[in-house]
């Protein structure tokens, strides 16, 4: 089975499937526990207008995407912190927002279509090493500020009101992490795909928690959850022939699934 890595290709693919299986649940843990999930939806949709017009203007969609999710990500706190609108309003602005201009672009542009549809639900085997290179640099500087800013990320997490008490500047963590998850997101885009991007990141948090255990052991049972779907998800898409993305999102839901029953009758 495991003969399939003798391919360069698929080489690539693993080691990009499991750098990013590692930090998403990583980021995807403080998103969830603070009951921000909807954030990643909104940054993906963000992402894809990003996609599009990097695509029409013959830019490289992946750092036209980075790009409009690190800012996007930034205004959307700036306007939670100076308005005295909902959260979830503000994310549902920007997430129809940006899909109806991503719609109006794509429809009024023709010929990538196929690079469009790789976009949308990911091509993790078309990894290049230029892609290896930029996703690992990437990564390790999110994992570095997660490390760094563990503390402060995790109070915040539990409650914003006890984090300001301990003196954490609220407003300045809550914008680095933020830029770490659209970071994140843009990241996801070659391995699962925009559309499939948020389940990556909170499917296996939500599986971890089932378990309810400390938040350092949700974060790592997410992690292990999501490490290990990318790797049956990537073997079963290549000998099924099924989408590697979508494949790899199945996986996390069928761990969810056993996860769930084995807490039920654990406590029957």
């Amino acid at each position: 089975m495991l003969e399939i890595f003798q391919y360069q290709f698929m080489q690539r693919a693993l080691i990009a499937g499991l750098i990013i299986g590692v930090l998403a649940p990583v980021i995807g843990t403080f998103l969830v526990v603070r009951r921000y999930s909807l954030f990643v939806d909104t940054l993906s949709h963000v992402s894809l207008l990003g996609i599009a017009i990097g695509l029409v203007s013959g830019l490289n969609p992946y750092l036209t995407a980075t790009g409009f999710a690190v800012v996007s990500s930034i205004a959307i706190e700036k306007i939670k912190d100076s308005s005295k609108l909902y959260q979830e309003s503000i994310l549902a602005m920007f997430l129809s927002g940006s899909l109806a201009i991503s719609i109006i672009i794509i429809s009024a542009t023709e010929g990538f279509n196929v690079n469009l549809f790789s976009l949308l639900f990911g091509s993790i085997t078309t990894v290049t090493n230029l892609d290896l290179v930029v996703i690992s640099v990437l990564s390790s500087v999110v994992l570095a500020v997660v490390i760094k800013f563990y503390r402060q990320f995790f109070l915040l997490s539990l409650d914003q009101d006890l984090a300001t008490a301990s003196g954490v500047n609220a407003k300045l963590y809550n914008l680095i992490l933020v830029v770490s998850a659209a970071i994140t997101v843009s990241l996801s885009i070659r391995i699962v795909g925009v559309l499939l991007i948020s389940a990556l990141m909170v499917i296996p948090v939500i599986t971890a928690m089932q378990f309810k255990t400390s938040f350092k052991n949700t974060m790592f049972i997410a992690l292990a959850v999501s490490v290990l779907s990318v790797v049956v998800g990537l073997i079963a898409s290549y000998y099924l022939g099924w989408a590697s993305g979508g494949t790899i999102v199945v996986t996390t839901l069928i761990c969810f699934v056993f996860s769930s029953l084995l807490q039920k009758f654990r406590t029957t």
